[in-house]
């Protein structure tokens, strides 16, 4: 209670769905969402720990849905919206997290290398913004949140297809929020950094293979370009996440968003 009234919710009675929940910013948000009173419907492709997930969240079970399935099919994008909507009544946010990463250098990179990150990273987003769009017309404030990266927003030795398609991603959340203005739904990106989450051990690792440094020395000197000297916390991407799902971002859209600690400036 706040001054005899009770504290409002900024979620509350709002359906969000999010892609890649099962771990790192994905997880995160789950929570965070949760926190704020939002109905959920999560999606991954580990069905075990989406179920640890639901258990592990602060909401009525009936009030988490979980669908295990793999963005890049089309068809199950399709099922899962329609199913998240019959069963909360309708959606309010998409929240596109899913995405993959690999790094090498740009001709050990193949045709597939390329194929396989757009499919998950930009097609992903197509297929779930396609699947939940009648839906989300029908809410009183929709809004879709895609998961971009400061790597859409500048070039990167040893990364041209996953900074390919976050530049494609930021791309296309510029060219949705002008064709769905008409409807008010906001559609924004949100460019992390360097986040701590299992990505950054695997950034870690084959980033420093890529360009023929140590672990230690990749990590020191990736932290030297943060202003703030220190990576993101998850949390710290969830809460832009909320913000950009709540009310209070009404009037914003078509944005590319950093939270980075100071890594990017334009």
């Amino acid at each position: 209670m706040n001054g005899g009234k009770p504290v409002t919710k900024r979620l509350q009675k709002k359906v969000a769905i999010i892609t890649g929940a099962s771990q790192g910013i994905g997880l995160e948000m789950a929570k965070s969402f949760a926190k704020e009173g939002a109905k959920l419907c999560l999606i991954s492709r580990g069905q075990k720990a989406l179920e640890a997930l639901q258990l592990e969240l602060d909401l009525p079970q009936s009030d988490v849905m979980i669908v295990p399935m793999d963005v890049v099919d089309k068809g199950a994008c399709d099922q899962a919206a329609r199913a998240c909507a019959d069963r909360f009544g309708g959606i309010d946010v998409l929240v596109n997290n899913a995405g993959i990463y690999r790094s090498k250098s740009f001709m050990e990179h193949t045709t597939d290398d390329f194929q396989q990150l757009m499919a998950v990273n930009v097609y992903g987003a197509v297929h779930m913004v396609q699947a939940s769009y009648e839906f989300l017309q029908q809410s009183a404030s929709p809004r879709i949140i895609n998961m971009a990266s400061t790597a859409g927003k500048w070039g990167s030795k040893n990364q041209s297809a996953y900074n390919a398609s976050k530049h494609a991603l930021i791309g296309l959340t510029r060219c949705l929020a002008l064709e769905f203005g008409s409807h008010a739904i906001t559609v924004n990106a949100i460019c992390p950094g360097f986040v701590q989450t299992p990505m950054l051990e695997d950034l870690k690792s084959s980033a420093s293979q890529s360009a023929g440094m140590s672990q230690e020395a990749f990590y020191s000197a990736a932290l030297g370009r943060i202003p703030l000297g220190r990576v993101m916390r998850p949390d710290e991407i969830a809460k832009m996440a909320v913000f950009l799902a709540s009310e209070d971002a009404s009037g914003i859209t078509g944005q590319s968003i950093h939270v980075d600690g100071g890594m990017v400036f334009s």
